[in-house]
């Protein structure tokens, strides 16, 4: 196959496929890679981060800690994972050249953390996720964003949208610095709740899937250490999409399939327009802090019912 070399990094097997399903080849993503570059290493640049690669023939897998074949160029963080109660060294990507190794490495997916590698500068955003359920037609994701954003709006904030590059739709509020995670996370948690109240028949918070009963859900369990996949970043999705910006007069006149790592260069053409939709950083109104401290975290809400109907259930078994 040979090899080939572009900013700086010697690239190989690029004319095989991508991953099943793709229609793509490797080289279509160096290719993508290269073209949107900097405007995807601009919401990757000093955030730990975690990729998903895929091997011919394999399962994708997450890669949070960087193998030891690393080069020594790609800049790097030690962060203690609680989790693992380990030490994990990430990749800081701050330049496209180290994007470009990823990318050769067969990493699809670029998931940066919501905290910067100085945790002191606290969370850069408030994070929606709306996931709506499988088979449903988009438009329903599109009218629990626009829920969010109107929940958004009653408190004076606003926030940017984009595709996930699956079936639904991120919405990003961006934050001054220094804020809390625990305070952000209950301004995320009041504001998805905010708007399920708003139309109790298309949203729901419910964190446990059997709950939602074809409910779209309103997730807004993306705070702190969590990661999100960037804006520009491809997906391991049929067609390989990608987290596509839009402006919100766009939303109902499009579907995530619409931006590939074939498609999309054409319609940004030069234009960043993740930059150009998102707003100013913003402070978290008192009374959005004082409701969201009120509702209990969804993942441990959800452990807490989980072990509960277990144990409803062994007992209807004993009795």
């Amino acid at each position: 196959m040979g090899t080939e070399e572009r900013g700086g990094v010697e690239l190989t097997n690029l004319d095989k496929p991508l991953f099943d399903g793709a229609r793509a080849t490797k080289r279509d993503l160096i290719d993508y890679l290269e073209v949107v570059g900097e405007r995807l290493v601009r919401q990757l640049r000093d955030r730990p981060l975690s990729v998903i690669r895929i091997r011919p023939g394999q399962q994708p897998f997450m890669q949070k800690n960087l193998p030891k074949y690393t080069p020594e160029w790609v800049p790097r963080i030690k962060v203690w994972a609680e989790s693992s109660h380990r030490e994990v060294t990430y990749a800081l990507c701050e330049d496209v050249r180290t994007l470009l190794w990823f990318g050769n490495q067969r990493a699809i997916e670029y998931h940066p953390t919501l905290l910067l590698a100085d945790h002191a500068k606290g969370p850069t955003h408030l994070i929606l996720d709306i996931d709506p359920p499988e088979g449903q037609p988009f438009d329903r994701a599109v009218l629990a964003a626009k829920l969010i954003r109107q929940a958004l709006a009653d408190d004076g904030l606003a926030g940017a949208v984009k595709t996930s590059g699956a079936k639904g739709l991120h919405i990003f509020v961006p934050l001054v610095e220094g804020l809390p995670i625990e305070d952000v996370a209950a301004a995320t948690r009041a504001i998805a709740a905010r708007a399920e109240r708003l139309d109790p028949a298309l949203a729901t918070t419910a964190f446990i899937v059997e709950d939602r009963k074809g409910k779209v859900f309103l997730d807004s369990t993306r705070a702190g250490g969590a990661t999100v996949v960037a804006a520009y970043s491809p997906r391991i999705r049929p067609g390989a999409p990608v987290s596509f910006p839009l402006s919100w007069s766009e939303l109902e006149d499009v579907t995530p399939a619409d931006f590939t790592i074939h498609t999309a260069p054409g319609l940004l053409g030069d234009r960043d327009p993740w930059a150009d939709e998102m707003p100013a950083p913003q402070s978290l109104p008192a009374d959005l802090l004082e409701e969201g401290h009120t509702i209990p975290i969804a993942r441990v809400q959800a452990m807490h019912e989980g072990k509960r109907r277990a144990r409803a259930a062994r007992s209807k078994g004993d009795a």
